[in-house]
């Protein structure tokens, strides 16, 4: 802003002159229309041929003009690269189709996705972005800095296939993603055996992706949101069974029941993690329903009846799991130690038993140990009385003896 000009363009300046005052003379006018022609003209972007070398300049001024800080705080910048044309933004659980390549600061590209399609809010990519697409327009490229708290934290991420795309520890990351579309799913989208196995195994796999991160609270509503793609129903959570139901095949639907029965049995592991004993019985359960001999469903099962100290009864389950199982190492340790600690329970409960019972004679000497001693005080007055009447006899009798010779 011209410093000149706001001093005496002020608001508070204006309001003080007089009506009179304030009123120009018409040279005075004319004078100012010419100036403010003159103003304007000085002021609009000139109609004629552009520099090339000026128009990078002029389009990088234009990039920064829109860059948003997300959470006010540095850690989410998106910064649009290209203007959409469409203004159609994706919502939470929305099918979005994006391209996007993912960067450290100093260039090396560590992820690169084509034509990637994901649901938004599923934790499919890492969170900055999950965070970011919902604020862009199908269309629109944007660089987006990602904070290493809203990538890969910490544990940073390491590429089994390529070692030199693998993201350091506490790395923060940019991404150029391109939103190339985005549609709201219903339930005639799912009616396909096909898209919701498709859709079922990639939420699980990423699901077992965020469980070995130890990040459970993450992994259990991925494993979820698989459980409901793997439904044999038409995707209505409300429907009954009996009703608008998929038309499969019984291989079919034989196939989406295992891959159910997979995935409660890792939602139940990832529950016991976080000690929701009573959720992650309600999802063995499911398994042990439809197959009660289910090795690591009774395994688990053992594992949340310990939890919440039922001891004997979680040694019945893994000896049972254990008999299906004999080459499995985990389920003998496990077993042991809740041998070892079913014995070591019982002999506590022994020690206080006694502990208790101890404690109740020592109350049962308190008690009768003044009546014995009461009957000890009572015995000593009857030999002393006994003694004394012998006495009193003896005496007597010599005094008779002497009176009468």
């Amino acid at each position: 802003m011209d410093t000149e000009k706001s001093s005496n363009s002020s608001f508070e300046d204006l309001s003080n002159i007089n009506e009179a005052e304030s009123k120009p003379t018409v040279a005075e006018a004319d004078k100012k229309t010419d100036l403010k022609e003159e103003d304007e003209n000085n002021h609009k972007e000139p109609n004629i041929q552009k520099n090339p070398k000026d128009e990078g300049h002029e389009s990088a001024s234009a990039r920064d003009d829109e860059s948003c800080d997300v959470l006010g705080n540095g850690q989410l910048v998106k910064r649009v690269l290209k203007q959409s044309t469409t203004g159609k933004r994706p919502t939470r659980g929305d099918l979005v189709t994006v391209s996007f390549t993912g960067k450290l600061p100093d260039g090396t590209v560590v992820e690169q996705k084509k034509n990637f399609q994901m649901h938004v809010g599923d934790f499919e990519v890492v969170q900055g972005l999950d965070m970011a697409i919902p604020l862009m327009s199908v269309g629109e490229v944007a660089e987006i800095r990602i904070d290493t708290r809203f990538a890969y934290g910490s544990l940073g991420f390491k590429n089994e296939n390529n070692e030199s795309a693998s993201v350091p520890a506490d790395a923060n990351l940019i991404y150029e993603v391109h939103l190339l579309d985005s549609k709201g799913e219903d339930f005639s989208d799912l009616k396909s055996y096909e898209v919701r196995r498709k859709y079922g195994t990639s939420k699980k796999e990423r699901a077992n992706f965020w469980y070995n991160r130890n990040e459970f609270n993450t992994a259990i509503q991925l494993y979820r949101r698989a459980l409901e793609y793997l439904d044999d129903r038409d995707g209505d959570p409300d429907s009954a069974f009996d009703k608008e139901d998929l038309e499969l095949s019984n291989s079919d639907l034989q196939t989406l029941l295992e891959d159910r029965l997979i995935v409660y049995n890792n939602l139940a592991m990832a529950q016991i993690k976080i000690s929701a004993f009573d959720a992650a019985l309600k999802s063995v359960e499911n398994v042990l329903r439809c197959q009660p001999n289910n090795s690591k469903a009774l395994y688990r099962k053992g594992r949340i009846l310990e939890g919440k100290g039922d001891t004997k009864g979680a040694i019945s389950l893994l000896q049972k799991a254990a008999t299906l199982e004999p080459d499995s190492k985990a389920i003998q340790q496990d077993l042991a130690k809740l041998i070892i600690k079913a014995r070591r329970e019982e002999h506590n409960e022994k020690e206080m038993y006694q502990k208790m019972l101890g404690q109740a004679k020592k109350l049962e000497q308190k008690h009768k140990q003044p009546q014995k001693q009461q009957n000890i005080e009572s015995s000593k007055l009857k030999l002393i009385g006994y003694l004394m009447g012998s006495i009193l006899i003896g005496v007597a009798g010599v005094a008779i003896y002497r009176y009468k010779y």
